[in-house]
């Protein structure tokens, strides 16, 4: 049986399960080279003239489900590209979907998935959109229920709070519901991304400030007493605004009064005021996950535990749970965000009709690439040449196979640098032309992950899903963060491998330098014209043809 899903909302990507494993998947930014692109019809181009055979469901996912305009144009288009049709799978699913991808992939029998994600499904009374999922508790074993929901409030002038909780409850039964505010988790870290004039979309910008910041307690957030039954914040309380009157889809959150502060520039003189904000929603929301990880933990009984939904990737808090949550297994979603919505899709219809579970993904590598027959330039290579290279703090770019499906470049689409270098950040930052204060991600053989790093309950960390204290912060200048912590990347195959194990055997040292091919503001690379390009029209010195053996400079 093969089941194709796609879903259309930011992040938006096409996934082809054909008797239960990943045949086929793509997203839509690494086509038309706009991040976070909507609306998959180039993946769904590709995908047709791929011929992979009869197609048993096709299904439709949008978190909004309320356009009148774009749901008949898929329809129209599907018939016509694959005359079958379409299945709407949006009915408040979203964060079912992410939950679905996490639990299926972490090879747990039994587990709770959280997940946290503030653009949710919306529930709708009456035809008007009243709530939206925010953050989510899901029991999985042979199947995927909701025991606990939180919802932000929509404003709306014919439904007070209390009639839409009683409505979203006698729907969800068996099924714990919040709806307590127009905030929640994700909305409150929104509003440090969007006071430092960033997209919404945009949090790890602020994860990577909030290094910087310092914690005042008197500014807490969320409202003292017991952390599940007085989580949220309200609105008008003196900390936060919400910014009404924009369109939907729009709406956004800012620190009360601070609107004029706004700024695009975070400067090292300016910088103070802007972390400490972002400190103060790091500390603030991670604090209330690990709350809500700890309480449904302690009532069921359930100690296997998978992080999923766009809060998913943030590598401090997922530290942060295992630092403090003892006794439990984690399993941190590589593909957290909405770039996994037509996986997740696809699983919950392959159990939906089979009965059975569908396969986990090997590794993070199955976005479709097909191999170009194009002569690449440069002359042949070996991995000694590329380790000469790193080794005169030369930067070189790593292209083999398949890309990485999540957001991370994990070796197939990455650059590499000496992380012993002093000066490392600036000089991939005048490659990569991102904001100063980002910090740069490690790739360390595991065998050596804690000689350098403080212990976590955790054997490795294979997709760049944690944060590491370092343990000797002088040695890796490049990698190492303001706080002497590290999001890291271990590795024990493949090529990254072999060349990461020669330069230790050359340098005595287990740890490179490792971001993502591309340029600010632009996806990850896909094809070997992406990649030229980056080295064409930037102060990129190499880049390494895996297949090819080739190097061009």
């Amino acid at each position: 049986m093969r089941i194709l899903a796609f879903n259309t909302a930011h992040d938006s990507s096409v996934c082809s399960l054909h008797n239960g494993k990943i045949e086929f998947f793509c997203k839509e930014e690494r086509l038309v080279k706009i991040k976070r692109a909507t609306d998959p019809f180039k993946s769904l181009e590709l995908y047709n003239s791929l011929n992979f055979g009869k197609i048993n469901h096709i299904l439709y996912h949008t978190p909004s489900n309320y356009e009148a305009g774009p749901l008949p144009l898929y329809r129209v288009y599907i018939h016509r590209k694959f005359n079958i049709e379409m299945e709407n799978y949006s009915a408040l699913s979203h964060h079912k979907c992410h939950a679905a991808l996490a639990y299926y992939n972490s090879g747990f029998k039994n587990a709770l998935v959280f997940v946290v994600d503030r653009n949710g499904s919306i529930f709708f009374i009456n035809n008007k959109n009243v709530a939206r999922e925010s953050e989510s508790v899901f029991i999985c074993n042979q199947d995927i229920k909701p025991i606990y929901k939180n919802f932000w409030n929509i404003p709306t002038q014919e439904m007070n709070r209390q009639q839409i909780l009683d409505k979203i409850t006698a729907y969800y039964r068996d099924c714990k519901i919040d709806v307590k505010s127009n905030l929640g988790i994700v909305n409150v870290y929104e509003a440090a991304t969007t006071l430092i004039g960033q997209n919404s979309l945009e949090n790890g910008k602020t994860m990577g400030l909030s290094a910087y910041g310092k914690h005042v307690d008197k500014d807490r957030l969320f409202i003292n007493g017991s952390p599940i039954t007085n989580r949220f914040i309200h609105l008008n309380d003196g900390t936060f605004n919400f910014l009404n009157g924009l369109p939907h889809g729009d709406q956004t959150t800012c620190f009360y009064k601070e609107k004029s502060r706004i700024t695009k520039q975070i400067t090292t003189n300016n910088y103070p005021y802007y972390a400490d904000k972002a400190k103060l929603v790091q500390i603030e929301t991670q604090r209330e996950v690990g709350n809500l990880i700890k309480e449904y933990v302690k009532k069921t009984g359930i100690n296997n535990i998978c992080v999923a939904g766009g809060y998913g990737l943030n590598v401090v808090a997922n530290q942060y749970y295992l630092k403090t949550i003892p006794d439990v297994n984690f399993y941190f979603e590589p593909v957290a965000d909405d770039t996994g919505i037509s996986v997740g899709a696809a699983m919950l219809k392959w159990k939906e009709v089979t009965k059975t579970k569908p396969f986990p993904v090997k590794n993070n590598f199955y976005h479709y690439y097909k191999k170009e027959n194009i002569k690449i330039p440069g002359k042949k290579t070996t991995i000694l040449e590329v380790c000469k290279l790193l080794e005169k703090k030369k930067s070189v770019a790593i292209f083999d196979g398949n890309p990485e499906a999540g957001p991370r470049a994990l070796g197939h689409r990455s650059i590499l640098f000496d992380a012993r270098v002093k000066n490392g950040k600036d000089i991939i930052n005048k490659i990569k032309k991102r904001e100063w204060y980002r910090p740069f991600a490690g790739v360390i053989l595991k065998k050596f992950l804690y000689k350098h790093f403080t212990k976590l309950p955790i054997k490795e960390s294979p997709y760049m899903t944690v944060n590491f204290h370092c343990k000797t912060p002088s040695l890796f200048p490049a990698i190492v963060h303001k706080d002497d912590t590290s999001r890291l990347q271990t590795v024990e195959r493949g090529e990254l491998f072999k060349i990461l194990s020669l330069f230790n055997k050359r340098n005595k040292c287990p740890i490179l330098l490792n971001t993502s091919l591309n340029l600010a503001g632009q996806p990850l690379v896909h094809n070997v014209n992406d990649a030229i390009n980056i080295l064409k029209n930037s102060k990129l010195d190499a880049i390494y043809f895996v297949q090819q053996k080739k190097l061009l400079r």
